[in-house]
């Protein structure tokens, strides 16, 4: 691996763990059949796009929801859509303040404004803050109107900041996006389901 200036972090299943199965089981709950099609880790369905590029708002995504299934509840489809969330390992927080010594580091996640607020929420305000400021810059999705692995997500990052692709690793645990930054000539390193960030990434930037 080239000499690594910065380092891309995907938020969900590399620093934050996820169990996006805990959603499609909640979708099924409300209703929705083939849930595993509707929404996972490698389709999901235009709604959740546009949700996550900014294109409609929390209430229209609850809205086009409950088009097709009517039943649910304003509160059920957001418990359902958060459900997937899960914890914060402090050991990953304390990995990317020893990295930040050393590196630029930021953080780049297809996610949505009804997630962050989750997030935010349970892990505290004092504690998201000091997360969120470990990064030079954060993107989300929703907030810079494109998803990974579409090469503008990425290219945004690289010219707000300067960067030469060559110098940059791209950590993402989807391998659509692994595959999106290598078109664009950055260093990538596909976190595999049982690799755990903070025991793989020292020996990756060495």
């Amino acid at each position: 691996m080239k000499k690594i200036k910065y380092i891309i972090f995907d938020l969900g299943a590399v620093l934050l763990n996820i169990d996006y199965q805990k959603t499609i089981d909640e979708f099924k709950k409300l209703g929705v059949k083939n849930a595993s099609k509707f929404y996972s880790k490698k389709t999901q369905k235009n709604i959740f796009d546009l949700l996550e590029c900014g294109k409609i708002s929390e209430q229209r995504f609850v809205d086009k929801f409950q088009e097709k299934y009517d039943k649910a509840s304003y509160a059920e489809i957001i418990s359902a859509w958060n459900a997937l969330l899960l914890d914060l390992p402090q050991s990953r927080v304390n990995l990317l303040k020893k990295i930040r010594k050393k590196y630029d580091i930021f953080l780049l996640s297809n996610t949505n404004s009804i997630h962050i607020n989750e997030f935010r929420k349970q892990i505290g305000e004092t504690k998201y803050i000091e997360f969120y400021n470990l990064f030079k810059k954060v993107y989300y999705s929703y907030e810079i109107g494109f998803r990974k692995p579409n090469k503008e997500a990425f290219q945004i990052i690289l010219n707000e900041n300067n960067m030469n692709p060559r110098e940059v690793l791209f950590v993402d645990d989807s391998p659509q996006h692994i595959k999106g930054a290598s078109l664009l000539g950055i260093q990538t390193y596909h976190l595999k389901d049982n690799e755990e960030i903070s025991s793989v990434l020292p020996d990756i930037i060495q």
